[in-house]
């Protein structure tokens, strides 16, 4: 996997920087570098997956697709990485998913089933958001994405990240023992995607991406210095893309940080399988409807047993 996944950190870390008092200069460069560099509308019709738009000033729960780009640019490329985020403000929680490139599910738009990592490639962020929305039967409210050289960036902008390694193994001419590390730019991204030495594979790389995203929420909320946020904002305008506006994110960070303090990660694992010759994760239908529910109950919409109920109540009442 070449890209890594750090739009979260790069969501709440704008949102602190946005209203963190370092005055008006800097909230007024943050506004503009949101607007004019980061900002991107989608161009689909929402499913009717939730009977309202979220109002993040009334503190409704939010969804969030982030992806890493196998590009130079954000703008076309294969998923590397894909992250589901939830955000309860009422419960001061926050679910994360990783969902593994290869897993094999229906592309809208495409007619038939692919590789999700495929859907940004044929279609952009609009395409893999249906994918994801398809599948998990959840609404997307907002997506970020970032490419490589932005990861690095971001990295080294924030000064570097500490994690914490359970694996003795060399990657990209870095080697990484065990326990507490701390990585710049390229030891991170190094770090991050190495996936044969692990034996839990994409599960194991994609707890080291969380590590990555989680350390630089951590050193993005103790930053005091404004030559380092212009640094940090001048690598969110050259490698993000995000539909979410200036004003969405001074919400997010009046109404919700305070849920990235108490963060639960969620799996999706499945088998291999080749199907007329490509390899699929194929992930187990209880597996895929039990994280739904999950989900679906975290963002306060109905689970997928009651919908289901309530479907059979209703054929029931017709017969």
């Amino acid at each position: 996997m070449k890209k890594i996944m750090i739009v979260l950190g790069s969501l709440f870390l704008v949102s602190i920087l946005a209203i963190g008092g370092y005055g008006f200069y800097l909230y007024k460069s943050v506004q503009t570098t949101v607007n004019s560099s980061m900002h991107t509308e989608l161009n689909r019709e929402k499913p009717d997956l939730r009977e309202f738009v979220v109002d993040m000033d009334a503190r409704e729960p939010v969804s969030f697709l982030l992806l890493g780009v196998d590009a130079e640019e954000s703008t076309s490329g294969r998923t590397d990485t894909m992250m589901v985020v939830t955000v309860n403000p009422d419960d001061e929680s926050m679910r994360m998913v990783s969902i593994p490139r290869d897993t094999r599910m229906d592309i809208p738009g495409l007619g038939k089933q692919d590789k999700v990592n495929h859907a940004y490639a044929f279609g952009g962020p609009d395409m893999a958001i249906a994918a994801v929305e398809n599948y998990l039967d959840i609404p997307i409210d907002y997506f970020l994405t970032v490419n490589m050289d932005g990861f690095q960036e971001m990295v080294d902008a924030v000064g570097g990240v500490t994690v914490q390694n359970e694996l003795v193994f060399s990657q990209n001419g870095h080697e990484f023992n065990e326990g507490q590390l701390f990585l710049d730019g390229d030891q991170a991204l190094a770090y991050a995607r190495m996936r044969k030495e692990d034996p839990r594979g994409d599960l194991g790389r994609n707890e080291r991406q969380r590590q990555i995203v989680n350390g630089m929420i951590k050193e993005g909320a103790q930053l005091s210095s404004i030559t380092r946020t212009q640094s940090i904002l001048d690598a969110l305008g050259n490698n993000i893309m995000t539909n979410l506006t200036f004003d969405n994110m001074v919400s997010l960070q009046q109404n919700y940080i305070r849920a990235t303090h108490n963060q639960e990660t969620l799996e999706l694992t499945g088998t291999g399988d080749m199907i007329d010759g490509v390899w699929y994760l194929i992930v187990p239908e209880e597996e895929r409807l039990q994280l739904s529910g999950e989900l679906r109950t975290h963002l306060g919409l109905e689970s997928n047993e009651t919908v289901a109920l309530t479907e059979e109540d209703h054929e029931d009442e017709e017969s």
